[in-house]
């Protein structure tokens, strides 16, 4: 059997019996006829989520690798993580650029393919039986079986698994977004059944990822379906609209930002009659919003040149909603600087909490939980909380959002007080036991109190991704509108980074006057609980901060005046 039959032998299955079951329903002769080019477009790209899903699933158990393996201590394995996790976030708006100037979606997809690759092909190859023999070094999976090569084979390969990772969530969606205009009743059902089975593909690896004791195999079981779904999106290099790029509206801000330079010894015309607009924007006044006035020289039409000649030069003539897209740039920077301290609290999930919980109690009764549950009790504490964020979201278009963010950054404070309080508690068990100088020894109280934080860090991510999504879309430019979610993601990595920051410099200044820091070579002598009420100090000065931005920016949003508006001077 060829690799192309064992590619297709599921899918044409699948669409024998949709193919049956449109007829049986009647959705019409045309969907019938335009099925089988369709069939196979959704299921065929969902796969690639199929793969990424389960190596999400894997990396999850990253920071324990790190500390059982290589003997790092835990915040040297978090700042790893959290660094690679801002990384392959942040990304997505480089990705996104690129999208729009270079590559075009499917070519992004399938570099990121590549990358994603490749990069899961060296993590495998850095665990310690891989290249035992031609290295020289052991096979056990301990400490002084790391040697400098597989360092190497692990660092690029996580770099390049975090551009893979990058690649698929912006390419994806922009490409899935494309497939909307061609949705009919019978590709919408094909669309739906397969998300079912991606998730049913989820939950099977949930259940089973946990009880696979060894490395290679966590790593390697991922990576093998990573190269399936690749080969399977291939397969469909005929039927999908493979378009170019078209341009992005960032190099458009750049434009503006330096027309802007060069004009500004120009004094403000009478009217706006001398501002460029573009055809489809003779509906607009000139200026939409009062704020930084002198971007709007960037549209000024100079008597001396022609029209023509000047709109060629599009670095020295920009339109309106040009500069209306710069001006929503520069406006979110200072507010957008507050969502990072709430993502710095959000690291701590995936890091600190999971720590703690893999050297807690998991039992319950003769099962011993894996510690994977903790990330299903916190979707669905997001799903929960998402439902109350686009209530309240929806409920107002102007103040909505920005009350949505302040929620979050309440639930950011309330979560770091929960998690010092366990943690201090946590702290007792381990001394009354003696248990200060046994890390590896699980601590004798019930991981479940971890699920308090876990629900509060659950109400933040939803909060603050529904509120910030909201913010930016509100006020946010046409051509700008597709950059919100991963400028709200950029955010979001930047916090990661950013928390490994806070870890060196809190563990400093702990350490002044030749006190012990806060931060040791194991989880049980260091002082978690005072980083998360010094967290919870930092997120209620954030909330101060946030509001009177919140009302600056709402002052400074963009509004529609009448045509005949008459620009005034400076």
């Amino acid at each position: 059997m060829t690799i192309s039959s064992l590619l297709y032998t599921p899918m044409l299955v699948v669409e024998f019996f949709l193919v049956q079951r449109a007829e049986e329903i009647e959705w019409g002769r045309a969907f019938s006829e335009s099925i089988t080019h369709r069939v196979c477009v959704s299921p065929l790209i969902v796969a690639l989520l199929w793969a990424n899903t389960l190596v999400s699933y894997a990396l999850f158990a990253m920071q324990t690798y790190l500390t059982d393996v290589w003997k790092l201590s835990f915040t040297h394995a978090a700042g790893i993580m959290n660094i690679w996790g801002g990384i392959s976030k942040v990304l997505q708006l480089f990705v996104v650029f690129i999208i729009d100037t270079l590559l075009g979606n499917f070519m992004m997809l399938l570099v990121s393919s590549i990358s994603y690759i490749v990069g899961m092909t060296l993590l495998v190859m850095s665990m310690p039986p891989v290249l035992a023999n031609a290295t020289g070094t052991c096979k056990k999976y301990e400490a002084e079986c790391i040697g400098q090569t597989q360092k190497v084979l692990f660092y690029v390969g996580m770099a390049l698994i975090a551009v893979g990772m990058a690649g698929y969530v912006a390419g994806n969606n922009f490409l899935m977004a494309q497939k909307e205009e061609e949705l009919t009743p019978v590709t919408g059902f094909l669309r739906r059944t397969g998300f079912i089975i991606g998730s049913l593909v989820s939950i099977a690896g949930f259940f089973v990822f946990p009880y696979i004791k060894q490395w290679l195999l966590l790593f390697g079981v991922p990576g093998i379906f990573l190269v399936w779904a690749a080969l399977l999106f291939l397969s469909g290099w005929n039927i999908y609209n493979k378009s170019g790029p078209e341009g992005s509206p960032v190099s458009d801000v750049c434009r503006v930002l330096v027309a802007a330079a060069l004009k500004i010894s120009q004094p403000f015309p009478p009217d706006a009659n001398h501002l460029y607009k573009e055809d489809d924007e003779g509906h607009k006044s000139f200026p939409p919003s009062r704020f930084l006035r002198c971007l709007e020289k960037a549209a000024i039409i100079l008597p001396d040149q022609s029209v023509e000649d000047q709109v060629r030069n599009r670095w020295k003539l920009c339109s309106i909603e040009q500069v209306e897209a710069a001006k929503f740039v520069l406006r979110v920077i200072p507010i957008g600087t507050t969502f990072i301290v709430c993502t710095i609290v959000s690291s701590v999930g995936n890091t600190f909490l999971v720590e703690q919980g893999s050297h807690m109690n998991r039992r319950l009764g003769k099962w011993k939980v894996p510690s994977q549950v903790l990330l299903v009790l916190f979707s669905s504490g997001k799903w929960f909380f998402s439902k109350l964020a686009d209530c309240l979201v929806k409920k107002s278009r102007i103040y909505g959002p920005p009350s949505a963010i302040a929620v979050a950054m309440l639930f950011s404070v309330l979560c770091c007080v929960t998690a010092g309080v366990i943690e201090i508690e946590r702290l007792k068990v381990v001394k009354r036991h003696g248990l200060l100088n046994k890390p590896e020894e699980a601590v004798p109280m019930a991981a479940f109190w971890l699920f308090f934080p876990f629900f509060l860090l659950a109400g933040l991510d939803s909060f603050l991704s529904k509120g910030v999504d909201a913010f930016y879309e509100r006020g946010s430019p046409d051509p700008l509108r597709h950059y919100c979610p991963h400028f709200t993601y950029a955010v979001s990595g930047l916090g990661l980074m950013y928390s490994v920051i806070s870890v060196y410099v809190v563990g400093k200044i702990s350490e002044t006057g030749g006190r012990e820091g806060w931060f040791q070579d194991s989880l049980n002598k260091s002082r978690l609980d005072r980083y998360y009420l010094a967290l919870a100090g930092l997120s209620a000065l954030n909330l101060i901060i946030f509001i009177p931005l919140a009302f600056l920016n709402q002052k400074h949003q963009p509004r529609e005046t009448s045509t005949e508006e008459v620009v005034e001077d400076e």
